[in-house]
């Protein structure tokens, strides 16, 4: 199916839903995000200042922002899908522009940020970048004599049932690289069709393909596993916390980077909670606690610095936007999309 046919259809849907019994309850945001992104530690503050209440869903990959926006169980009010599938929501109809006069702080987000080609259609804005990081990887140093260095070493027979890998469609991207196709965001089919033999030949080595932050933890502090890929600066930072020796690298095929991006469902009636909810997260409140509980890099280097100290502000790269500049910057597929989903949905099922 093309993405214009799977355009009029998603919006047929998704007019569908907005049509139906289910209703937005004012004064009450819905967000479909990822975890920390909604922690209590601070949002219990944000509702007591603003009356808003919130309700978060959490994601474990990309590919559950549109299917739950439009399976009909809920309605959404912000969401924040990464980099690579921002443009997808806006070609799907699925989000509507922000106004960023109303947003504070946002002329302090780093230039190279606000400029993102994939937050943009015309001349309208259709997100605000929140976080950003890589996706390296990282190993239980106590279980290695020689650490290993390459991606070709999440396929070490040696290893079998210790390590893991995300459960999303960027594992098509890690298995390129592997195979050593560079080119990850514009593969051929038969390029595409490697990547899922290498990730089929390395699925009986896989103790388990990991969602959330909190699953790969408990994987390395039960001991389950010693390698995996990970959203660097978080979980090793983790567990490093709870006595786990942790070491991140990246792997000499290099490393992607991503941008978390907040959106604005259509249709939501929440508006004025959605941009207090914007702001606070722009602000030194929500810049400084997504960066302690996620160890993340973040949007507003301003509002960083009020938390970090100088060693902490260079380690995250807040001194250096254009180390973004030096990763595989998760790039929109555009309709070779559904080529890549379906790979990874393929390897999973076999």
């Amino acid at each position: 199916m093309k993405i214009g046919e799977r355009t009029s259809i998603y919006a047929a849907l998704l007019g569908m839903l907005l049509s139906s019994g289910t209703a937005h309850a004012e004064g009450t945001l819905n967000l479909l995000t990822w975890e920390g992104y909604a922690d209590p530690s601070y949002v219990t503050q944000f509702e007591k200042e603003t009356g808003c209440k919130v309700n978060a869903t959490y994601v474990g990959s990309n590919d559950d922002f549109a299917p739950k926006l439009m399976a009909g169980g809920g309605v959404y009010d912000l969401i924040t899908p990464s980099l690579d599938t921002t443009k997808l929501m806006i070609d799907l109809d699925l989000v509507e522009p922000i106004d960023t006069a109303k947003i504070a702080e946002w002329n302090n987000i780093y230039p190279n940020l606000r400029a993102l080609e994939n937050i943009r259609k015309g001349d309208d804005v259709y997100g605000m970048p929140y976080t950003w990081g890589a996706i390296i990887m990282m190993y239980r140093t106590d279980a290695f004599k020689t650490p290993p260095t390459s991606i070709s070493d999440l396929w070490n027979p040696e290893l079998k049932g210790k390590i893991s890998i995300w459960d999303d469609k960027s594992s098509i991207y890690l298995a390129a690289r592997k195979n050593g196709d560079m080119n990850i965001y514009n593969l051929s089919d038969e390029q595409i069709a490697a990547a899922r033999k290498a990730l089929e030949e390395q699925k009986p080595l896989v103790r388990k393909y990991w969602t959330t932050a909190g699953e790969l933890v408990d994987l390395y502090k039960s001991g389950e596993i010693v390698l995996s890929n990970t959203w660097a600066g978080n979980m090793a930072s983790i567990l490093k916390r709870e006595g786990i020796p942790m070491t991140e690298f990246i792997p000499k095929e290099g490393a992607e980077g991503w941008v978390d991006i907040w959106m604005m469902v259509k249709g939501t009636p929440n508006t004025d909670c959605a941009y207090k909810y914007l702001n606070m997260q722009l602000s030194a409140v929500g810049q400084c606690a997504i960066s302690q509980i996620n160890t993340n890099s973040v949007a507003n280097p301003v509002a960083a610095k009020t938390c970090m100290t100088p060693e902490r502000f260079a380690e995250l790269h807040q001194d250096d936007p254009t180390y973004l500049d030096k990763l595989m910057v998760w790039q929109s597929l555009g309709d070779r999309y559904e080529a890549y989903a379906n790979a990874w949905n393929a390897v999973k099922a076999q």
